[in-house]
């Protein structure tokens, strides 16, 4: 696979209201990948770094960039098998004890048309793409009021105040398996991406997520805006947002690359 040269920018806050970050991320270019935990007694933070240390494992090792959605593919399937073990352990002291998380990951591959983005995701964290100034969500939410909407029961805006808006229908840890969206999209139509849990996409609109990634030039601000105007808005839930640019698509030419390795050691701290 031919390098291709990623600008980036995480943050991530428990926000106003949990008093625990139950979301975990990883940058490591070509794999970046943002998960929200949920369960009680260390269950959704400890699901969600078991995500992010198997992703972690995924680069570390190398995967094979003609069989991306394989090596994804095997890789939520592992951290899948690590959560259920764990649950097992844990309800021997905590009978009621559970744990899932949700997932979004972009990971760079190639095919026979050049290099690619493969995108994956479970539960109701999202992926967008930013491209000539428009806002594209590309995944689809693994949730009750998404069935709704898709079966033309609710509308969009009443699923942002429906009773169920936050009850997913799939994600790592449910005894159901894992069973992810693939989305495969070409450099050129993702000229910036946007990872992020719900405590984003759940506190601000579309319009505002497209106002700051249109205004905010460098990926490490835009992600610090994101999460902020989270917080703003209220922060009832943990905020994490990743912004991924491609070089040579984006229009902005200010980063620093020793920054940005400074910038993500100091708010990764105990991410894995």
């Amino acid at each position: 696979m031919k390098p291709v040269d990623l600008h980036h920018g995480a943050a991530s806050e428990v926000g106003h209201v949990r008093k625990v970050n139950e979301d975990s991320f990883l940058v490591a270019p070509p794999v970046f990948v943002v998960a929200d935990g949920m369960g009680g007694h260390s269950g959704g933070d400890v699901a969600s770094r078991i995500v992010v240390e198997e992703f972690a494992r995924m680069v570390e090792l190398g995967y094979d960039t003609r069989r991306g959605a394989e090596s994804v593919a095997e890789t939520l399937s592992r951290a899948q098998v690590r959560i259920l073990q764990y649950g097992e352990a844990q309800r021997g002291t905590h009978p009621r004890w559970h744990a899932g998380t949700t997932c979004v990951a972009a990971v760079l591959v190639e095919d026979h048309e050049g290099t690619k983005w493969m995108l994956a995701n479970l539960g109701d964290s999202r992926i967008y793409r930013f491209n000539d100034g428009e806002l594209d969500q590309v995944s689809v939410d693994h949730s009750v009021v998404q069935e709704l909407i898709d079966a033309g029961e609710i509308t969009a805006e009443q699923a942002a105040t429906h009773p169920e808006r936050h009850v997913i229908t799939r994600a790592l840890g449910s005894p159901e398996g894992v069973a992810p969206d693939f989305f495969l999209l070409p450099l050129s139509a993702a000229e910036r991406l946007l990872l992020c849990s719900d405590g984003i996409s759940g506190m601000i609109e579309d319009k505002a997520i497209e106002d700051i990634l249109d205004r905010v030039h460098d990926p490490r601000d835009a992600a610090d805006a994101l999460v902020q105007a989270a917080l703003d808005a209220g922060g009832r839930d943990n905020a994490t947002a990743v912004v991924v640019d491609v070089v040579g698509l984006v229009h902005d030419d200010s980063y620093d690359s020793e920054r940005q390795r400074a910038s993500l050691e100091d708010k990764l701290g105990a991410r894995p």
